[in-house]
Parts: C-alpha cells; structure tokens; sequence
C-alpha cells in the first residue's frame, strides 16, 4: 500500500515500529529520519528503507511530502474508525 503524508516544517513522526516494511521516498521538503538509532538527513528524491520491527520516526526540517509504501497492507490504516 501507498500512502502520501505532508508534514509542515518542525512536525515529528514520533519513534515507532510496526511489523511492515516500509519505503519513504521523499517527495517534497527535507527530513530527519532516526532508523535504529541512526540520523540522517534526506531530500527531495531520496528513499529510504526500514525493515520490520526497527524503531524509526522523523523531523520535518523543511515543509515536505512523504511518499510511504508498506507491505504487507497497514491493516490499522485500513481498518481507522
């Protein structure tokens, strides 16, 4: 599944992890992204790779989109009531 996230810029996608894994691609903006402990800046055009179950979360350090591929399917997402 795909999933398209706008942040505007100081918002934080809080540490988590789930059993998916995930691609970002970073469409528009500029973000900070802690895999695993781990920082680094990205930009419009880079990708990253998360696999299951490793905490990450983000900083928006520029107004930015979010291009967001899970597999299999976020359930939780579907499922929102």
């Amino acid at each position: 599944m795909a999933v398209e996230v706008h942040f505007q810029k100081d918002a934080v996608g809080q540490l988590h992890s789930h059993p998916h894994t995930q691609l970002s691609y970073v469409l528009e903006g500029e973000f900070e992204f802690e895999i695993d402990g781990i920082k680094n800046i990205v930009k419009k055009g880079d990708t990253l790779y998360k696999m299951p179950n490793l905490v990450h979360g983000c900083k928006c350090t520029k107004e930015g989109v979010l291009l967001d591929i899970f597999t299999p399917y976020r359930e939780d997402f579907i499922n929102k009531k």
